[in-house]
């Protein structure tokens, strides 16, 4: 009966169980959300015997089975899905499958009562360094629902490839959105590279059905178009929006970081305008836009002329300091169009973020306090213990990834209470697809919920009702990491332990969150 997962704010055990029949009803003024989620177990059509109706505060619910029926009260929509998803996992494994095999469902008894402890729950995907067809985001968007996760941040933009059609500036996804080949070296040996072509994009109609497909699950797609720097892709395709207009570019190769930069001129912050409005009409309503901000080499804004002048027109006394009004601009011009701007916490350090731009902290928790008590909403998404593109043991028998090690148990101790929200990272350096998707996200992500959902660090009993929980992966087909290590099938090309302790990384980063000099690549 306990075995819940994320666990909910109490569960009253009542006497006996509901027999809920193939083809059961669904009725009640928030109705659609709960037939959705419970489209699996067979035909939902209308009456009872599951009812649902509207009362409460956002995203909250009380699930009540009784021998009489199912009722569901939920403050609104998101409310009542996360109910039945509450509802599914009093059910045997086989109704996380596409289509249940079972006839008849034996709901115990029980009283459900629920609300998040965090108001941004979410995920963070890479689809620049490696893309990932719309269907992997498609399956993503399901796996957060199921585990009441409610944001999915997707990194569009990137050194490594474009990834979103422009019809006004097609070329940033005719030229933008490929690279020649993919380095296959690790960090210290010679480069090499596979000679094999890589890239993607999404056309404004996938980012529409992808928004759609998520709202209808209670997800909300935050998009991420990072400037100034992080720009070879952009420039690319437009040379003429880089700091040096003469200098031509290519889509990057290898991992890390170029010194490819914006102009943050007039003409570039129109250029972004058109192509944030592109990408604003095919989402529909979005409440939040990530702009970036982060590991921006400026040299080359010190070394223009033009650029050195516009500074000084506008009285600002460094590069850092132009650096932070160009995002201020930038978040201004969403503001106009109904967005709140996010920002990695350079862009804190930097200053002059509007009041309520939302700050991703990636360096550590000492700068998510600085930003919080400056005033900002602070999602926490730490290198450590939320960055999952690391590996879950120090050991070549791991798949490859950039460093180590955060493991489940590390995600699960994590405290993010106070805070608006937390998400987990997948950069996608080491992620070429769905299959490797799953084994760096599942079961950290199990923890993620947990912690995100409760706003605490994980009781005592998480590590069994996380066990009971894979039995719900395995029916929904995906691929996580067993919690004893990997299937001989998931390690593929091996890691290289001892390249990257997570421990000295957030030493040294934190360090940089001081310096004057904070845009500045880390890593």
């Amino acid at each position: 009966m306990h075995q819940f997962l994320p666990a909910p704010r109490s569960v009253e055990p009542l006497p006996g169980a509901f027999p809920l029949a193939p083809g059961f009803g669904v009725a009640g003024d928030l109705a659609e959300p709960v037939r959705r989620a419970l489209a699996t177990l067979g035909p939902v059509v209308g009456g009872q015997p599951v009812s649902v109706r509207r009362h409460g505060a956002p995203e909250s619910s009380t699930l009540t089975v009784t021998a009489d029926g199912v009722e569901i009260v939920a403050g609104d929509a998101a409310g009542a899905f996360y109910a039945a998803q509450t509802l599914r996992q009093l059910l045997p494994d086989d109704v996380f499958r596409a289509v249940s095999p079972l006839s008849a469902y034996d709901v115990p008894c029980v009283r459900v009562e629920d609300a998040p402890a965090l108001s941004w729950r979410g995920a963070h995907l890479d689809v620049s360094r490696h893309f990932l067809p719309k269907h992997d985001v498609l399956r993503m968007i399901d796996l957060l629902a199921m585990h009441k996760l409610n944001r999915l941040h997707l990194h569009l933009a990137d050194d490594q490839g474009w990834r979103v059609e422009s019809r006004a500036y097609p070329r940033l996804h005719e030229i933008g959105s490929h690279r020649a080949q993919t380095i296959t070296s690790r960090k210290g040996e010679p480069d090499a590279y596979d000679g094999i072509p890589h890239g993607g994009f999404y056309t404004l109609d996938d980012l529409r059905e992808i928004a759609a497909y998520a709202r209808q699950r209670a997800v909300t797609v935050v998009p991420e178009i990072d400037v100034p720097g992080h720009a070879s892709a952009i420039l690319a395709a437009y040379p003429e929006f880089g700091a040096d207009p003469s200098q031509r570019h290519t889509v990057l190769e290898r991992w890390g970081i170029s010194p490819a930069i914006l102009a943050p001129l007039p003409k570039t912050i129109d250029f972004l305008a058109t192509v944030f409005d592109e990408i604003l009409g095919a989402l529909g309503q979005t409440p939040f836009f990530h702009i970036g901000g982060d590991e921006c080499v400026l040299d080359a804004w010190a070394a223009s002329t033009e650029i050195t002048a516009f500074r000084h027109a506008r009285g600002l006394a460094t590069p850092a300091d132009l650096h932070a009004w160009f995002l201020r601009r930038l978040a201004d011009l969403l503001a106009e169009r109904g967005s709140r701007a996010v920002v990695w916490d350079e862009a804190f350090v930097s200053g002059m973020l509007r009041e309520d731009t939302i700050v991703m902290p990636w360096r550590g928790m000492n700068v998510a306090r600085r930003a919080a008590a400056a005033g900002h909403d602070v999602v926490l998404t730490p290198v450590f213990p939320l960055y999952f593109d690391y590996a879950e043991a120090a050991s070549a028998g791991e798949p490859a990834a950039l460093g180590e090690t955060i493991t489940v148990a590390d995600v699960a101790a994590f405290d993010v209470s106070g805070y608006l929200g937390a998400q987990f990272q997948l950069w996608s350096e080491y992620i070429p697809d769905g299959r490797t998707l799953d084994y760096k996200a599942w079961p950290r992500g199990c923890a993620m919920a947990e912690i995100a959902w409760t706003g605490r660090p994980a009781g005592p009993d998480f590590p069994g009702r996380l066990e009971r929980h894979l039995g719900r992966l395995d029916a929904a087909g995906v691929g996580y990491r067993p919690l004893d290590g990997p299937r001989p099938w998931q390690r593929s090309r091996p890691h290289t332990p001892g390249r990257v302790d997570v421990a000295a990384v957030m030493r040294h980063l934190d360090e940089l969150t001081l310096s004057a000099d904070s845009t500045r690549p880390s890593m």
